[in-house]
């Protein structure tokens, strides 16, 4: 099991990913269920060069660590105390997969522009000015479109993905309409489409989408993805995805 060798903080603990990896989460940067859905969906490749937007603690890359995929993962975060809490998952892990920026996804200055094969996002679900906001700043930042709104994302995604490189994202199905729009805007044209719901009879409360740049226009809409069963367990699609202690792959 993994040591303590790095500082934590007050209400700080390290998540046990299953295959001996672990992720320094917090109250203000944690993680729930909707990206673990995304990192799941994009399915990257064992030699993927993939990057995360809005990486916030980290848990998209350090998922695609644990089994063992992609060979690069590029992790993007504009708020300091979010990046030192990647930064100390890294040196936890011992990984040299993951590289951290700092900074605004809209300022791509140093990345190599088309020539990733796989960029995501856990976008802010809000527009801005749209509901009530967190009173505390990581919280808005990660809930509304302060500091960026989907056409930013799908721009700054376009730029660094490959032609037929894949970006994918989650949102809200109310806002499913706006993220394909900018999707298409920017070169990158909406191929699949999953809905989540909570049950078979539940209305969704997600939506998982994947653009590819430069493709021919044409969707599938995938069956929709179902989370518990009737009697309130998890489907077994559900825990494949969520389940904390996996076998690690064939390597």
């Amino acid at each position: 099991m993994l040591t303590d060798n790095i500082p934590l903080y007050d209400g700080e603990h390290i998540e046990d990913l299953g295959c001996n990896i672990g992720l320094v989460v917090s109250k203000q940067h944690t993680f729930g269920t909707d990206a673990m859905l995304l990192a799941s969906f994009a399915n990257p490749k064992r030699n993927d060069v993939a990057c995360d937007f809005g990486t916030g603690c980290g848990i998209i890359p350090f998922l695609w660590v644990r089994d063992l995929k992609c060979r690069e993962i590029s992790a993007v975060e504009i708020q300091e105390n979010a990046c030192n809490q990647v930064n100390r998952s890294i040196k936890l892990n011992k990984t040299d997969k993951i590289t951290l920026y700092n900074r605004d996804l809209k300022n791509l200055e140093g990345f190599s522009l088309g020539s990733f094969d796989l960029v995501t996002m856990n976008p802010p679900y809000k527009i801005e000015n749209g509901g009530i906001k967190n009173e505390e700043i990581f919280a808005t930042v990660a809930r509304h479109e302060t500091l960026c709104n989907m056409n930013d994302i799908a721009r700054s995604a376009s730029r660094l993905l490959r032609f037929g490189g894949k970006f994918c994202i989650c949102h809200r199905p109310e806002r499913v309409f706006d993220a394909m729009t900018s999707m298409r805007e920017n070169g990158i044209e909406p191929k699949r489409l999953r809905f989540v719901s909570k049950k078979g009879d539940t209305q969704p409360w997600l939506v998982l989408i994947e653009g590819k740049r430069g493709a021919k226009n044409g969707l599938k809409v995938e069956k929709p993805f179902i989370a518990y069963n009737d009697d309130g367990t998890l489907t077994d699609e559900m825990l494949e995805v969520t389940e904390k202690y996996r076998k690690e792959t064939d390597k």
